[in-house]
């Protein structure tokens, strides 16, 4: 098989089990935003079942303005850039809050002359539900283009995708951006080794459970220092990229952050490596090591 190829499910396989941490791409395209926000408000508005309420989840893990940036490593080469921001203001869709998540990045150096990545990915994340109402993907991946918009209606259960195919949910269905924020507001505080936690989230055009086997607690050292962490072994399908499902490992700061620090994996071509190198406006202290 060809190695590129290999690579290239490779990369996306890694990205969707570790919250999608490695969001890549600088792209404006302001005024279809506009345009995808007011479809997004219909859609809401759409309540047909008379449903007028979402449940409650309290937010203690981000605040608007955090802002994570990533280092990636393909084997022993410094292949990109990743950064993932909570905009700093709080929205409004069909009236309800919301938190603005926007992943941008880069692939550079002599990776980005063989493997060009140019992603982009947001999510309009409900402020007191923490579910999404709208997702956006834009795809620039070695050639290979592709765009996806998809309308969470939680009211309705069900999301639109922008050739206006509807799916059913169940309830709180998240999209690639908003699990990671799900994930990080789970409570791990009386976690075992080999427990399992699962978030349920809608990719591709099929429902996805993220599931993460909890490993115990480590200690890692970073760019930016060294911290006490949660060990996560997310499980992954065994064969055409991973051999086993204990070859993708992610470390989580140990404390009501839970932001990820590194995320590692092997590969059947190699392995990639992703490393934080800068956290900005947390919302609560970090397990940092003097």
């Amino acid at each position: 098989m060809n190695t590129c190829f290999i690579y290239q499910k490779a990369i996306k396989g890694f990205f969707l089990i570790i919250f999608v941490f490695l969001l890549w791409a600088f792209y404006d395209e302001k005024n279809n935003t506009i345009e995808l926000l007011k479809k997004t408000e219909q859609e809401i508005n759409a309540n047909d079942n008379g449903r007028t309420s979402l449940p409650v989840k309290t937010n203690f893990a981000f605040k608007p303005g955090e802002v994570l940036s990533y280092r990636v490593h393909y084997g022993f080469m410094d292949a990109g850039v990743a950064i993932i921001e909570v905009k700093p203001e709080i929205e409004e869709i069909g009236g309800r809050k919301v938190y603005h998540v926007v992943g941008n990045g880069y692939s550079k150096g002599a990776f980005d002359f063989f493997f060009k990545v140019r992603d982009r990915y947001e999510s309009y994340i409900d402020k007191d539900a923490l579910l999404p109402w709208l997702f956006v993907r834009r795809v620039d991946e070695g050639g290979y283009k592709f765009s996806q918009n998809y309308f969470f209606n939680h009211y309705k259960k069900e999301v639109k995708t922008e050739d206006n195919q509807v799916y059913p949910i169940p309830d709180e269905v998240h999209d690639m951006i908003s699990a990671f924020y799900a994930a990080r507001n789970i409570d791990f505080s009386n976690a075992k080794p080999g427990d399992i936690f699962t978030v349920m989230s809608f990719v591709d055009k099929e429902l996805w459970p993220l599931k993460m086997k909890y490993l115990g607690k480590d200690e890692i050292k970073t760019d930016i220092g060294k911290f006490k962490c949660l060990k996560f072994c997310p499980i992954v399908q065994r064969g055409r990229i991973f051999k086993k499902e204990e070859d993708l490992l992610v470390w989580v700061t140990d404390d009501k952050n839970h932001i990820p620090l590194r995320a590692q994996a092997k590969i059947l071509v190699g392995s990639i490596k992703m490393d934080i190198t800068d956290i900005k406006n947390p919302a609560n202290p970090l397990s940092k090591i003097e």
